[in-house]
């Protein structure tokens, strides 16, 4: 057996047990504030529903929708491999999932929208609503229709809704849990948050909730729409976003980019308001780095160019939602909104081709760096962090199919 060299130090473990200690605050803060990725899935949108439309069949119609779409406007292949300029090799394996996804699973996340897709409606109109779209979603799980994500988007905390949203919120949540308790994939959308105190004020609802029906602490979290400037830039200089994610308490699971609410508070015009707009571009920056590292996930918006009308007009707008798409997954963003059910076949055929033909190479460098890190040798040197990037790719791209 070897024996292991001994070299000289000068330094007594006093040193080193005294900056352990020191420095204890920081490991746990460090340990409670950035724990990483969840590892779980995240699906690849949200699809927003306005409370009164929603339906038992409305996942599958969605679905159903889309696939029309298709065969009036991109038949085979080819022809949506044309609209879209995908990759000749790519055409028939991405439109096959297309297909595919649209026929098993067309809706991922599915929000229940209570706020500006519903807007304000008679109390009793409302609570009703509420009731009826608990009672719908508790059916969809029992009976396996459910998308994996399924929740509501409530009215915002400012003063003159705040009650009606909290309302909403406590007769869904309670109905779910009449009707046998709140699916694994609840997910509950807190809008046009200005303040750190607003979503303060929300967590504090759902540990009530939580302690009203004896569930565990933390197992209600909400998603914080980044759709107002005070969102991104308080009153005194410094930035919000970081701020509103320490106020959820460990709650917060997402940051939704809100496209024309945020654009038309920075005053750009209807015509411009964009995903891809600098002032788009900037506040989602800012949402990027304040969820780094956080385990807090971030969702682009939406375009509201529907691809409807002629089939020119549709491959138009196809077009469009493809690009932005396309921009969003570069940028980081695996997650965005969809309005609309023709824009589910340019959504899953933009996230099919990013991972499919970025398979090969991350795959083949992955590789190389745990062969490296045998002793092999590779073309590229990736850093440890890269490595993690390339494994989230390639993760992301088996869980969305």
């Amino acid at each position: 057996m070897e024996q292991s060299e001994t070299f000289a130090t000068s330094l007594p473990g006093a040193v080193r047990d005294g900056i352990a200690a020191s420095l204890a605050g920081v490991d746990a803060e460090l340990a409670r504030r950035y724990p990483g990725d969840p590892g779980t899935r995240q699906p690849v949108h949200t699809v927003y529903v306005p409370a009164d439309l929603l339906t038992a069949g409305t996942v599958r119609a969605w679905g159903d929708q889309a696939l029309a779409a298709l065969d009036a406007h991109a038949p085979d292949p080819a022809a949506l491999a044309a609209v879209l300029g995908l990759r000749d090799d790519l055409a028939e394996p991405v439109y096959e999932r297309v297909r595919g996804k649209l026929e098993r699973e067309p809706v991922e996340d599915l929000r229940v929208d209570f706020e500006d897709g519903y807007g304000p409606r008679p109390d009793a109109e409302e609570d009703a609503a509420a009731a009826r779209a608990a009672s719908l979603v508790a059916a969809a799980v029992a009976d396996g229709t459910a998308p994996p994500y399924v929740g509501i988007r409530m009215k915002c905390m400012e003063a003159a809704v705040r009650d009606r949203g909290i309302r909403t919120l406590d007769i869904f949540l309670t109905g779910l849990m009449n009707a046998g308790g709140l699916p694994p994939g609840l997910l509950l959308t807190l809008p046009k948050v200005t303040y750190a105190e607003q979503v303060t004020a929300m967590a504090r609802l759902c540990g009530e909730f939580e302690k009203a029906h004896g569930l565990p602490a933390g197992r209600i979290g909400f998603e914080i729409q980044i759709e107002t400037t005070q969102a991104v830039l308080g009153p005194d200089g410094r930035a919000t976003v970081a701020r509103m994610i320490d106020a959820a308490g460990g709650r917060a699971t997402g940051l939704h980019y809100g496209t024309f609410d945020y654009s038309a508070s920075c005053g750009v015009s209807a015509a411009h308001q964009s995903m891809d707009h600098p002032v788009a571009d900037h506040a989602k920056a800012v949402m990027q780095v304040a969820a780094a590292g956080t385990g807090v996930r971030l969702s682009d918006g939406s375009t509201n160019v529907l691809p409807v009308g002629t089939t020119e007009q549709v491959h138009e707008a196809w077009r469009l939602h493809h690009r932005l798409v396309r921009r969003s997954l570069a940028r980081a963003y695996y997650q965005g909104w969809d309005m609309h059910p023709g824009h589910l076949p340019t959504r899953y055929a933009a996230v099919y081709a990013f991972y499919r033909e970025g398979l090969p190479q991350a795959a083949s460098r992955l590789a190389a760096y745990v062969n490296r890190a045998g002793g092999a040798g590779g073309a590229i040197a990736d850093e440890p962090a890269t490595a993690r990037a390339l494994s989230g790719y390639l993760l992301r791209g088996l869980d969305c199919g």
